[in-house]
């Protein structure tokens, strides 16, 4: 998390991470309050699926992120996080040399 975020007891600035209780960065702990039972996957393993339906999956997860943010529950919004996280991370691992645009770099 960067520092730029502002948060205090008391006040509705925090982030995602902050605001929702079972989220930690990297995992969903508690889905009890759901109806999810341990050992419930809550998707299929991004290592299982084809290249164009973790292509598609991400799509999905990025076109529903600002309705995501803005509109559903904690547990919902930690959910799509998670999620997110597990494809991105399994995306990166098949394409480490992915092409980059030039026009999106910086200048140094």
């Amino acid at each position: 998390m960067t520092e730029s975020v502002r948060w205090s007891t008391g006040t509705t600035d925090a982030s995602p991470e902050q605001r929702v209780p079972e989220w930690d960065g990297d995992h969903l702990h508690d889905m009890s309050a759901d109806g999810a039972a341990d050992g419930v996957e809550l998707g299929i393993d991004p290592a299982e699926l084809a290249d164009e339906d973790l292509i598609r999956e991400m799509h999905s997860l990025h076109r529903t992120r600002l309705d995501t943010l803005r509109h559903a529950t904690d547990s919902a919004l930690a959910n799509h996080l998670r999620r997110t996280a597990e494809l991105e991370t399994e995306y990166l691992a098949r394409y480490p040399g992915r092409e980059i645009d030039p026009g999106r770099l910086r200048g140094e």
